[in-house]
């Protein structure tokens, strides 16, 4: 089974304090790890290039 990993710093997320949602323009899952959140670290939707805090 793969793990999910962190759109931001690629880092496996934990099962508390993770997030997921789609992208607000396209729609394609983002994962955000508890500390990506925290530090309000950009991400970059993989599929289109929407990018935000």
């Amino acid at each position: 089974m793969p793990t999910k990993s962190c759109t931001s710093c690629n880092a496996p997320l934990a099962l508390e304090g993770a997030t997921e949602f789609g992208c607000p323009k396209c729609g394609i899952e983002i994962k955000r790890c508890y500390r990506c959140r925290e530090q309000s670290i950009p991400y970059t939707c993989p599929k289109c290039g929407f990018g935000g805090p």
